[in-house]
């Protein structure tokens, strides 16, 4: 079999980009993710005189590594940083241009692990409770009803149109081009019932149009979302991604079923799913520090 012939790694990675994007339907939050941490592999191997990334062998990218952790790179983000390479690389393997993947078998520094914060049930009533009367009211209303009731990512949530919600349910293409239907609560179908009336909104149109008539921008959703939140008087970090973590918690708590909130969050390894389990295990601790008799600390 021929040797295939070196392709240089600024070219590499673009066609790897264009692969997220085109075949996987990866998101530009993704996209961004990915160009950076491969930018960053690219400088380095600049450094190193090394013009094939193909070239690269595991010893170098351990090199690689290193030199990140010694910059201050967290280990987040050296996980991150090593499962991008980790990605490329098998895509350049399945197209031939790499004998293995060097990144096979080593592993970042371990981070330690933190639990996401979530809003308790009276935090999430009173976030999503806001006056329909104001100002864009009702949008928001329904905006913050439907996060809350289907526990959506930010993007799932910024790109659906009207013909997507029906019969109690809303389809979305998650992550990777995979559809999912999560059904939508009594109360999140009254407030976009009333949006939809307000603002007219045809099948396809967006439910969250943002100026000029295209779908809302999540930079938008997420200044909205900060500032509804100091309306409400809720003084926590209140991001759409808090409003997912607490849809999660909140339905496990109540049901206990991990896979159908693994399948409601659209998560392809109920691995990701688990750390609610740790959330509503830190729930209940506090129910019995708080109520069991031997628990209680002595005054």
């Amino acid at each position: 079999m021929a040797k295939p012939l070196p392709v240089r790694a600024d070219a590499a990675i673009d066609g790897f980009l264009s692969h997220l994007q085109v075949e996987r339907r990866a998101s530009p939050h993704t996209l961004d993710a990915y160009r950076r941490d491969l930018a960053a592999l690219r400088a380095w191997l600049d450094a190193q005189g090394v013009d094939d990334s193909a070239g690269t062998d595991a010893d170098a990218l351990r090199a690689f590594v290193a030199a990140e952790h010694r910059r201050g790179l967290s280990p987040k983000s050296l996980q991150r940083r090593l499962s991008a390479c980790r990605s490329f690389f098998q895509w350049q393997l399945r197209h031939g241009r790499m004998a293995a993947n060097p990144a096979t078998g080593i592993r970042a520094p371990k981070a330690p692990r933190r639990l996401p914060q979530v809003l308790d049930v009276d935090e999430a009533m009173q976030l999503v409770e806001v006056d329909t009367g104001a100002p864009l009211g009702l949008r928001d209303r329904a905006l913050l009803e439907l996060f809350y009731s289907s526990g959506l990512r930010l993007a799932e949530l910024c790109a659906l149109r009207w013909r997507d919600l029906g019969d109690g349910l809303v389809t979305v293409l998650g992550k990777g081009g995979k559809q999912r239907r999560v059904p939508v609560g009594s109360h999140a179908r009254g407030a976009l019932d009333a949006w939809r009336a307000a603002s007219l909104g045809a099948d396809d149109t967006p439910v969250f149009p943002g100026r000029g008539g295209g779908p809302i921008t999540p930079r938008a959703v997420q200044l909205r979302l900060r500032l509804l939140a100091q309306r409400q008087g809720l003084f926590k970090r209140v991001h759409p991604h808090l409003l997912r973590h607490s849809f999660a918690s909140h339905v496990l708590e109540s049901s206990g079923d991990l896979r159908g909130v693994q399948e409601l969050l659209g998560h392809a390894d109920i691995a990701t799913t688990q750390i609610y389990t740790h959330l509503d295990f830190q729930h209940l601790a506090k129910i019995y520090d708080a109520a069991h008799p031997r628990a209680k600390r002595r005054s």
